[in-house]
């Protein structure tokens, strides 16, 4: 039997009994990510930590490209979790690809999931007809070939990019290493299967009380995609953070605590 607690790397601390909290992790990136966010929730929370298959210290010999070929298979990964644990009225927390990630996985166990915290997501990268993603499709293919043939110098060039705040280098540099720690073969996978989604018919069917976090100057996620999310999510509110960049758990965390902390 497969341990999942194991596989996935999965750390609990925080309140035993308290309502649970999950911190998911995007690309390139690992549970550390949240270590500046997670602990302000452990007095009144059970904090729920973990790494993707793939990612940080998970069990790289449970990586199938078929499960995930899909952002499907980081949805079960989400939802074995929960059912390992036994977790019900969970607030999920998403960064990136993993708000979406949490949107579908409250779709499909919508009594595991109480509220959803959304932090820069993005229902599709490519723009659209009445639709700002902020790429174009050729954009797109052009960043998936030159991860394939340099997934290092990508990375290196990349990860300050979606960083932002040149100001302070040493965010971009913890990034690009993050990236370069992430095995290669299943970065490059996993980023198109990111990049490629569109998840946008899904948002209506999302019941769980949502949060969106919209950073300044995200060149990921522009604020026309975090308006988007707000009008599709039937129970949802978007705040505009001052915090610039895709990564605030990073890059500003007290006011990311202090927005979801007003959720709650």
């Amino acid at each position: 039997m497969v341990n999942i607690l194991r596989r996935n790397n999965v750390r609990i601390t925080g309140k035993p009994g308290g309502r649970p909290m999950m911190f998911a992790h995007g690309f390139g990136c690992d549970q550390n990510m949240w270590r500046h966010v997670a602990p302000a929730f452990e007095d009144d929370h059970q904090v729920v930590l973990f790494d993707y298959v793939g990612a940080g210290d998970s069990d790289l010999s449970a990586y199938s490209p078929g499960r995930y070929s899909s952002l499907d298979g980081y949805v079960l990964d989400v939802l074995e979790i929960c059912a390992e644990l036994d977790l019900a009225d969970v607030v999920f927390v998403g960064h990136s690809v993993s708000s979406m990630i949490g949107a579908l996985a409250s779709i499909r166990e919508p009594h595991r999931f109480g509220g959803l915290v959304l932090v820069g997501p993005s229902p599709r990268y490519i723009d659209d007809d009445g639709y700002v993603g902020g790429f174009t499709e050729q954009d797109i293919e052009e960043l998936l070939d030159s991860l394939d043939s340099n997934y290092l110098g990508w990375s290196s060039a990349m990860a300050p990019v979606i960083m932002g705040n040149p100001d302070r280098p040493e965010l971009g540099a913890e990034l690009t290493n993050s990236f370069c720690r992430t095995d290669p073969e299943i970065a490059k996978r996993f980023a198109r299967v990111t990049f490629m989604s569109d998840n946008r018919a899904d948002l209506p069917k999302v019941a769980a009380r949502s949060l969106i976090l919209q950073c300044s100057n995200d060149v990921i996620a522009p604020v026309e995609v975090g308006q988007y999310v707000r009008d599709a999510i039937p129970d949802s509110e978007l705040v505009l953070m001052q915090a610039t960049g895709h990564c605030p758990n990073l890059s500003a965390p007290a006011e990311t605590i202090a927005a979801i902390r007003a959720f709650l």
